[in-house]
């Protein structure tokens, strides 16, 4: 089989040109769709020998829209894509084994392996994203933004859904599931990644996506097999959103109701204590609120307009 490359980035730097220079030698073409970066990115990447697409942006940007520009763009006779994104370094070892493994499995659309935070002693946050990457392996429901693909079962589903803001590729994979394709995490180190998350907003503004891709995961696939992140918003809003209106409204009215409501997030604290350590806990709990933030902002578009969050 013959694969191809496609990272996306906006003002990356230094990251995106270790990105593509890891490529360079091991796919038959690298494809970096590029979304009005300011930093020389395009410049560098075709230095570098990639093929670089600029995206339109009179039309908002979105990963997903540029991962469908990049594949569009492949030569004809590629059969495999590597969806990169520009902060990622690709290991060493992981093309030929998820090759290998899609070879033997012709039932299998998409592999994926291990992503890890490349400094994940930066900042706590970097810390909590670097264990969020450690998902189990085998067959799974979905992949992230790393992952080799097969084009035909890419193009066949029609692509990732353009105008998704986040959560795109879960989305992907629950079509492609229904289609009859199976998704394959291997215990095989895939991609470093490097968040650069060492501020409390960049925190906040990432889990506001997350709930925006909860709620928008949930209303186009919520009612399927798999319930896809009905569970997920429902926390975000009951810990988020209700659980807060009410104890502020039983403060007016009845005060003491009001505490004893409180004292459900110190239980609910120790219990995520007992299952993840302090850390996890604390940032698993207090991001319910910016996630029930997402959650409503998602609900409250109107005609289409795509909420960015930066």
């Amino acid at each position: 089989m013959s694969i191809g490359a496609v990272v996306i980035g906006r003002n990356e730097g230094a990251r995106l040109e270790r990105s593509l220079q890891t490529l360079m030698g091991q796919v038959a073409q690298v494809v970096y769709v590029d979304s009005g970066s300011t930093d020389g990115s395009v410049a560098m990447a075709h230095g570098l020998g990639a093929k670089v697409v600029e995206l339109d942006m009179q039309q908002p940007f979105t990963a997903a829209r540029a991962r469908n520009a990049g594949a569009a763009a492949l030569e004809e006779g590629i059969t495999l894509v590597q969806f990169l994104d520009g902060d990622c370094i690709l290991q060493a070892g992981w093309l030929e084994a998820a090759e290998t493994h899609l070879d033997a499995h012709p039932q299998i659309a998409v592999v994926c392996g291990r992503r890890r935070e490349e400094c994940p002693q930066a900042s706590i946050y970097n810390t909590l994203i670097d264990r969020e990457w450690d998902t189990p392996v085998g067959e799974v429901q979905a992949c992230g933004g790393d992952a080799l693909m097969r084009l035909h079962a890419l193009r066949t589903v029609g692509g990732y859904r353009a105008e998704m803001i986040a959560g795109e590729e879960p989305e992907l994979c629950q079509r492609l599931r229904r289609a009859g394709w199976q998704i394959w995490r291997l215990d095989t180190e895939m991609t470093w990644h490097d968040a650069q998350i060492t501020r409390f907003g960049q925190w906040w503004r990432r889990s506001l996506r997350a709930g925006h891709a909860f709620a928008e995961g949930a209303a186009l696939h919520g009612a399927g097999p798999d319930c896809h992140w009905v569970a997920e918003t429902r926390r975000a809003l009951l810990w988020g959103a209700l659980l807060p209106a009410m104890i502020v409204l039983l403060a007016l009215l009845m005060p003491w109701a009001a505490l004893i409501l409180a004292l459900l997030y110190p239980v609910q604290l120790l219990r995520l204590i007992r299952r993840g350590g302090a850390a996890w806990a604390v940032f698993t709990l207090l991001g319910k609120f910016p996630e029930a933030l997402g959650v409503v902002k998602y609900h409250m578009r109107r005609d289409g307009r795509i909420i960015e969050y930066r």
